[in-house]
């Protein structure tokens, strides 16, 4: 098996995606559309049948952090 070169991101864990996508209040089709994806490609990284590349995985971070949040806040 090769070898990851030193100074590369690891791949995140099923936890991790499920975790973060769970934090950003998104369904797992909101997730995967963030990412230009499939709905099915989300639910086999949620489960750990398949990888999460982890350049999918920094974008997904940065595009679920710039997401505007929706407020409770509605007396303005």
């Amino acid at each position: 098996m090769p070898t990851r070169p030193q100074g590369l991101a690891p791949n995140p864990t099923p936890d991790d995606i499920f975790g973060e996508r769970f934090n950003a209040r998104l369904t797992q089709a909101a997730a995967a559309a963030l990412l230009h994806t499939s709905c099915r490609a989300w639910q086999q990284w949620e489960a750990g049948d398949r990888r999460m590349h982890p350049a999918f995985w920094e974008l997904f971070l940065i595009k679920a952090q710039s997401r505007p949040r929706a407020t409770t806040d509605s007396a303005k």
